[in-house]
């Protein structure tokens, strides 16, 4: 009978998760049908918008054709109108004159013969008929104002909608999720030297597999890509997954998204067990500082005066609910978990191996402090990195800043930790780890 109720629970659970996919797609169809309407609305009025202005266009530059036909009409109207009446002038003057040297020619008077014949010569000589060029001062040729459209036309009748950028593909045997970096690699389908540049968009989710339209988390954007890979770094991985894509852009229009892709990141998120403090520590969920005045004790003082009488581990917290198997209550009753010189406070979860990565942030005065993992077996005065139970990367900032790891143990540790430790002016000492900090004094 337990074993149907198994099984009935994991069929409800299967078809609880394939409902929330189809919902999921269906919520994903909807909005691709508004999207269609609003994106082919815009698109028409971007068509005609184009047309328009490729229209206005012509008629800007026939006007202006055509006033140029317009000035030259004019300019060779006038050149010939003004060679016509010279013409005009000098033809009339010559009859006159041809008419006066026959009459003269005609004439019996002998005596006044020669007077007249040597007035006729020089009337001859200063006529304007001889001294006009009949030569057209311009050509009634207009060709050179002819026009043939043939290869604009031949461009006009092939405009087509611009070639869309395939979408990338996103190489994931390529692609690296490092410390707080990733580093994304993707190609083309196909080659296109038209491609300006690349959008890659990011952001954090907790679920695997294709991201989901209906997350918390908004889509950030990094623009003007210029090469196939781009580098993300500072990333805080609170988040157990990150989603990608990527999408290539021309001088005018941007492709399709690439197929979006989910990346493990090496988010460990957990806090700080006040718990497991020494009581000259001070401790709040993601940071430690060192209190001489016993700031672990103040702080219990300061809860039991307000009626609260729990400790500030975040396996007390109400907030967390149902605790998980590898969060651990690392408290002992009746005394404190380090004490003596071991200044130490230790995170809320275990380590079973693997790689992780954390940071720690100090502040600028912050002298001397340590962080590392340990086994559980770690005693109550053992400082970390000076047992066989611990392994511990040392900063010291008295003169200059140093790093030094240390361990007494022979054995590599039971897991790969990269820790990475940089000034800050928010607190004594952050970790995302477990097992544990040796705080700043």
């Amino acid at each position: 009978m337990e074993d149907q109720r198994e099984a009935l629970r994991k069929i409800i659970t299967t078809l609880a998760v394939k409902n929330e996919e189809i919902q999921s797609f269906i919520y994903s169809l909807k909005q691709m049908l508004l999207n269609v309407e609003a994106n082919s609305t815009k698109a028409q009025e971007d068509l005609e918008a184009e047309f328009q202005s490729l229209i206005s266009l012509l008629e800007e530059r026939k006007e202006g054709m055509l006033m140029k036909i317009k000035q030259d009409r004019a300019s060779r109207t006038y050149e010939l109108q003004n060679q016509l009446a010279a013409c005009t002038r000098a033809l009339e003057s010559s009859e006159e004159l041809l008419e006066t040297a026959n009459q003269t020619l005609q004439a019996t008077d002998s005596e006044d013969f020669p007077q007249a014949a040597k007035q006729i010569k020089d009337g001859v000589t200063m006529a304007p008929a001889f001294r006009l060029s009949l030569k057209a001062k311009v050509s009634d040729n207009m060709s050179h104002l002819m026009v043939d459209f043939a290869q604009e036309r031949q461009m006009l009748q092939a405009i087509k909608f611009l070639p869309v950028p395939s979408a990338p593909v996103i190489d994931l045997a390529e692609s690296l999720v490092v410390d707080n970096c990733v580093t994304l690699v993707w190609r083309m389908p196909e080659e296109d030297s038209k491609i300006d540049h690349f959008v890659l968009e990011y952001r954090p989710t907790n679920f695997e597999g294709p991201p989901r339209l209906k997350e918390d988390q908004a889509w950030m954007v990094i623009e003007e890509i210029r090469q196939t890979e781009y580098t993300l770094t500072g990333l805080k991985f609170d988040m157990k997954y990150m989603n990608f894509r990527v999408k290539a852009c021309n001088k005018a229009v941007a492709g399709e998204f690439s197929e979006p892709v989910t990346l493990e990141t090496p988010a460990y998120m957990f806090r700080l067990d006040a718990s497991t403090s020494h009581q000259n520590l001070r401790v709040n969920d993601f940071f430690v500082e060192w209190d001489a005045m016993g700031g672990k004790v103040q702080d219990i003082k300061a809860r039991e005066k307000d009626g609260k009488g729990r400790t500030a581990s975040p396996v007390n917290s109400p907030a967390r609910g149902a605790p998980s198997p590898k969060r651990m209550l690392s408290g002992r009753g009746g005394r404190d978990r380090f004490t003596a010189e071991s200044y130490t406070v230790l995170g809320d979860t275990l380590m079973d191996g693997g790689e992780h990565y954390w940071e720690v942030r100090y502040e600028r005065d912050s002298k001397a402090f340590g962080v590392g993992v340990a086994y559980r077996s770690l005693g109550r005065f053992d400082q970390l990195g000076k047992t066989a139970a611990s392994w511990c990367l040392h900063v010291n900032n008295w003169l200059q800043i140093s790093f030094t790891a240390s361990c007494l143990s022979t054995m590599p540790a039971p897991v790969n930790c990269c820790i990475r430790s940089r000034p800050s002016s928010h607190s004594r000492c952050c970790l995302l780890s477990r097992y544990g900090v040796a705080a700043s004094r």
